[in-house]
Parts: C-alpha cells; structure tokens; sequence
C-alpha cells in the first residue's frame, strides 16, 4: 500500500461517512487527497494522519469523537491490521507485511516518476538566481545559488509547478563601459584602468577580440570601444554558460538587461505606473511612492538628467515577467541583497499584484571552502570552475544541497574528498551503487523479478527501509512548498543508511548452492525500488547516480 493509495482510501472513508450521515459535512469539503505522514515513533504505526484535527470543528465534533468514526471505517481497508487514536485526534494506522512491502512494486513500476506529485498544479513561477555581471567569471559567491537555485526549479517541477529558471543579464549601465575599456587596455599593453577589471581573464577576452576582429587594434579608442564591448561581453556569457553547464545547472531564457532599455521599457513601466496612481514628480526626478507599501522610501525611477535608474528597470523587468504570464515570481538573491525585499514587493504591490502571493525573495548566506585558493585568471576571486576541478560537481552540488539557503556555511574540502560514511555525498552515492552491485549480483546467481511476495519482506530491516522510502513522495512536496531541497539530501541519507543496514542483515541472491527462492526474487525488487527512489532524489539535486564505486 503506498502512502498515495492509503490517502485515497482515508478520504473514500470520509465520504462514505459523510454521505451515511455520521459526519455533518458536505461531500465538497472532503479533500481529494489526505495528507498522510510517519510517526515520529514507530512504535505508534506505520501511517499517520490529523484529518480529524483539521476538519472536526467544521463539523461541528469533537476531534477524538470524529476520529472514532473514522477509525471504524479504516479498519475495514483490505490490508489495515490496527488504528489508534492518539492525543487529541491523530489517528496511528498499521498496515499488514503484504501491504507495506507492495510499496516496492509500486515504486519499479512508476520509475522515474515515483516521488513526483502534483500539490503545485496549475503555478506558473518565474525564478530568477545567479545572474551574475557579464563582466568576469563566475566565482563562489554565485555557487549557492546556482546550486540551490537549479534543486528548487527541480523540486517544484517534480511537485506539478510549471517553472522557468531564468538568468538575468546585467548587460546595461557603466559597468560594461568599464569592461570594455579594460579589454582594450589590456590589447594595448596599458594598465589597468581606474575602477578597471584586473585579472588575466581581461587578457584572455582581448585574444577572443582579435580572432574575431584582427584589426581592432588599428581603431581609434572610441571606434573600438563598442567592438570590443559586443566582443568580450558574447566571449565572457559564453564562459559563464559553460560554467554552469560543467555545474549541471540549466537556465531556460537568459533575460538581457539591454534589450529591456532598447525596446523602450523603462518608459513603458514608468506610463503604466503613473496611470495607476504611484509614480509622482519631485524636484525634476521621476519618483515611485514605494513607501505606500512598506518599503522605507520613495525611490526614484528617472533622475533629473533623464538618466533611468537601476531601480527603473527592476520595475521594467518585473512588469516583464508579469506580462509573460508568471503569476509567481521567486527572485533568489545574496546576502547582501536584504534591502531589495521591500523594495521588490513594493514593485509588486505597485503593479497591482499581491506581494504576498506574487513575489517571493530568498536571501542566501554566504559559503567559504577551507583552503580554496584564489583563481590565477581572475586575480582576487575563486572561480567556480576552479571549485568544480577541485572537489568535483557532484561533491559541491550536494554539499550546498543539505544545507538551508539562509545558514552561513564552509565546506570542508578533506571530507568532500573522502571515501568513507563521514562524507554525505558518498555514503547516498555508494548506497546507489551498492544497490547496482546488488542487481548484477542477482542477475548473474540467476535471480530475477519474475516473482513478487509482499508479505515476504517481514524483516524488521525491510519495514524500516520501505518506510522510508514510503516517506519520500512527501518530502519532495514539502521541499517545494518550503523551497528547501536541503530536506530530500538529508532524507536521502536516512534511506542509504536504512539500506546499509538491509543489505547486512537479508541476502538478494542465494549463497552458496542454495536455491533461488521467491524471497530471493521479492528482495529484489526492494533493491531496485530503493535504488530508484535514490537516483530520483539525486536528479532533483543535480547530483549523479552512479553504478559502480
């Protein structure tokens, strides 16, 4: 039984009591599905529900006496051996050997798709992360997010949620003049400009230059200048890409400042604000009244020189979103970034949308990597590819994984390079693998899944693991509601330590010239159930799966 068919059966009981009239609710207030959870004691039961809790006073009983209904009906369910009534209303259900081993048929069949559900439905999310200056290679600063970052795009895709992952390109303003005019420098031998880009990156970007225009050197400064700023700027976004792809981090539009400016935005926004009754004028700067909505000032939108400000196209950029259709927007910004958060939902609230329902900003805490080493290309940072051929993807991917967005971290290089149980991303990789081993040992004793006997997984080694992975689906929810995929890396860890343990106590094949059996052959579908559900939770954190260790 998984815990998607005991939901569907608590609220077949619910409607069946309501419609015999031992519940005073009406037949639409009865949820589709009933959230179902482990105990926190086993010794408690196998499943978990406060149904009785969340809808007793809408039926005007008392919660205990709403249960006692309720668990008369359960007891019934083909498979239920035991219901208890706990505290105030929990209701602790137990389910025979059959029923909770069927869990690792279930799991095979579904495959990739086991642990997907669909609480998000229906959410269309723009979440916007990294989105670093086009002005130098990606360092540890971006890592968070762009690890982070790509886990929740996974979790609320595997939760029903329709999301776009975007980068926002910071192609506009003096930033780029800046980069550009240290390109050239360089190309000329000069030195490094005031407020210039040090680094030998800026030398490398001056090769890619030449080689797309040799002659470049031969302009005058300002007729090189807008060459060379196109140039570098598509040599630098085309490095930042394969940064993140050697990450295994995906961005499906890469949204680019510029052309916000160019196709007249920034005026666009600041008409469609004024009509609504939010943008005012002040001492010839053109201001929007954010204060109306909690941010802590006013903030200027068009300077008295006409010069847009950064603020202006945050707002341009937000009704860009609105536009195409993301009733959701998650913007997912650094530590230093706590200001943006009134501001942003200022813009939201200015743009007539809910700012409690339509925006949400995440501020991740910054991560340091003991002994990490500053990048020789770019001078004074730690490029993330640097970290990349260091520790390796999966290692750091994971490690910023287990980890709420909003804790402070420093990552232990020793132990990400360790091959023992002390190293997290180890212990769930070679639990993975060692169930790989485990089916190529089957396969070649001759044991195959032609055979499955729920009731023959009664080991209480095998009641432990297939809770477990029984618990997996609503992790995942949970983890998209929260935004915290931090909750599927440690529930990861739980199930390999409870297969470990499997694995030393209940043999797949046969030793020695012992006969295969059908226990043989069910084990084996619990072997590949838990390997499955361990390479799905990987994929959602961008972590591979690997067959052999």
């Amino acid at each position: 039984m998984t815990p998607e068919e005991l939901s569907a059966a608590i609220s077949a009981c619910l409607m069946d009591a309501v419609s015999a009239g031992e519940i005073a609710l009406t037949e639409t207030s009865v949820p589709d599905a009933v959230r179902v959870e482990r105990p926190k004691n086993r010794d408690h039961g196998d499943w978990a529900t406060n149904i009785a809790l969340q809808l007793s006073k809408q039926a005007g009983m008392n919660p205990r006496e709403f249960a006692g209904i309720l668990s008369n009906r359960l007891q019934a369910i083909p498979g239920v051996t035991g219901v208890d009534i706990a505290g105030p209303g929990f209701l602790n259900i137990t389910v025979d050997a059959a029923a909770a081993g069927a869990l690792a048929k279930a799991i095979v069949e579904a495959g990739s798709s086991y642990g997907t559900n669909q609480a998000l439905a229906g959410r269309v999310v723009n979440m916007e992360f990294v989105s670093a200056n086009p002005t130098g290679p990606l360092h540890i600063g971006h890592t968070r997010w762009a690890a982070l970052g790509d886990s929740i795009a996974r979790v609320l895709r595997a939760s029903g949620a329709d999301v776009t992952a975007e980068y926002y390109i910071n192609d506009a303003g003096s930033q780029m003049n800046v980069f550009a005019n240290s390109v050239l420098s360089r190309l000329h031998g000069r030195g490094v400009p005031e407020g210039g880009y040090p680094g030998e990156y800026i030398r490398e970007l001056g090769d890619e230059v030449l080689r797309a225009h040799p002659d470049v050197r031969e302009l005058t400064d300002e007729a090189a200048l807008p060459v060379i700023r196109a140039a570098a700027y598509e040599a630098q976004m085309a490095d930042i890409k394969a940064t993140l792809a050697g990450f295994g981090v995906e961005f499906d539009v890469f949204f680019s400042e510029k052309e916000l400016h160019d196709a007249g935005a920034i005026e666009s926004a600041v008409a469609r604000l004024r009509e609504q009754g939010h943008v005012f004028d002040d001492g010839g700067a053109v201001w929007l009244r954010t204060t109306d909505f909690g941010d802590d000032k006013d903030r200027v939108m068009i300077r008295a020189n006409g010069e847009p400000t950064y603020f202006a196209a945050d707002a341009a950029y937000y009704l860009s979103k609105k536009d195409r259709g993301f009733t959701e927007k998650i913007y997912l910004l650094g530590a230093d970034h706590h200001g943006y958060i009134n501001r942003l939902k200022a813009i939201a609230a200015c743009a007539g949308d809910d700012p409690e329902v339509n925006i949400e900003v995440l501020i991740g805490q910054l991560v340091s990597v003991n002994g990490a080493k500053l990048s020789k290309r770019a001078g004074n940072i730690i490029e993330l590819k640097d970290l990349i051929s260091w520790l390796g993807k999966d290692a750091v991917r994971y490690s910023l994984a287990r980890f709420p967005a909003d804790s402070p971290l420093t990552l232990d290089p020793e132990l990400l390079k360790k091959h023992s149980n002390e190293n997290p991303v180890f212990y769930v990789q070679y639990a993975h693998a060692r169930s790989r081993g485990t089916a190529r040992n089957a396969e070649e004793a001759g044991v195959d899944r032609s055979v499955f006997d729920a009731s023959l997984l009664d080991h209480p080694t095998e009641n432990e693991l297939l809770s477990y992975l029984g618990s997996y689906p609503s992790i995942v929810a949970k983890a998209a509601e929260l935004r915290e995929p931090h909750r599927v890396a440690r529930h990861l860890e739980v199930i390999a330590g409870a297969y470990h343990r499997w694995y030393d106590a209940c043999r797949v094949s046969p030793q020695g010239e012992e006969p295969v059996q059908d226990v043989n052959r069910t084990r084996l579908w619990l072997n590949d159930a838990t390997s499955q559900v361990l390479a799905n939770g990987l994929e959602l954190l961008g972590v591979s799966a690997p067959e052999r260790m």
